[in-house]
């Protein structure tokens, strides 16, 4: 008889999402997380039901075109292959105050259609306005060598006090995603599946996802 092949071990995920909560760091003058019981368990109720407001905005998130020009799609108008595939995290742990194009190139040999760029050693759990933000440069380097979504462990891919947006704008003008919020903490640099698909939120200029990396076998 031949000796059976062992079991093989299910591939590793890392959970990139931080957990969504009434304290979780927004913009200022965004909507936080609150969560109200419309239902309880009781002798004359079988479930628990509750209700939820909140910025779409709030944790891990994917913006919508939307969110940066009136014309564009909304968040369950986009496509979701580009939220699903293979990816690769860069560091560049302690750029400040922008990502830039330097801060990437060592990891430039064959990039795949995602990157997530880990800025911070411990993502933030308060509302930090100093944070690290992409230079429009660097998604236009990273869009040339054919990279479809970007993302990164800080609230935006601007900084708090822009008001042209510039990165977004070079999002919208290449038609690239993006992902926000994330927690790159304990993740590597290398290689790996993201799995980050947006809700299909009718007319949302944004949408929460529940990002993981799993890896590569």
């Amino acid at each position: 008889m031949p000796t059976p092949a062992p079991p093989r071990t299910p591939p590793r995920l890392w959970d990139i999402s931080p957990t969504v909560a009434p304290d979780a760091p927004i913009f200022p003058g965004d909507e936080p997380y609150s969560l109200r019981w419309t239902a309880r368990l009781s002798p004359d109720c079988p479930v628990n039901l509750s209700a939820i407001t909140m910025s779409p905005h709030v944790g891990a998130h994917a913006d919508a075109p939307l969110h940066y020009a009136n014309d564009a799609p909304a968040i369950a108008d986009v496509p979701l292959d580009t939220y699903l595939g293979r990816c690769r995290v860069i560091h560049a742990i302690g750029a400040a105050p922008l990502v830039t194009v330097a801060h990437l190139q060592h990891a430039e040999q064959d990039l795949p259609p995602r990157v997530l760029v880990r800025c911070c050693e411990r993502a933030d759990t308060v509302w930090n306005p100093a944070f690290t933000a992409y230079a429009p440069e660097a998604i236009e380097w990273l869009a040339a060598r054919g990279v479809k979504l970007v993302g990164i462990d800080t609230p935006s891919v601007d900084p708090a006090d822009s008001k042209a947006l510039s990165s977004h704008q070079q999002l919208r003008r290449l038609d690239l995603r993006v992902l926000e919020n994330l927690v790159l903490d304990d993740v590597p640099e290398g290689d790996y599946e993201l799995i980050a698909l947006p809700l299909k939120l009718q007319g949302a200029c944004a949408s929460p996802v529940r990002a993981i990396l799993r890896e590569l076998q």
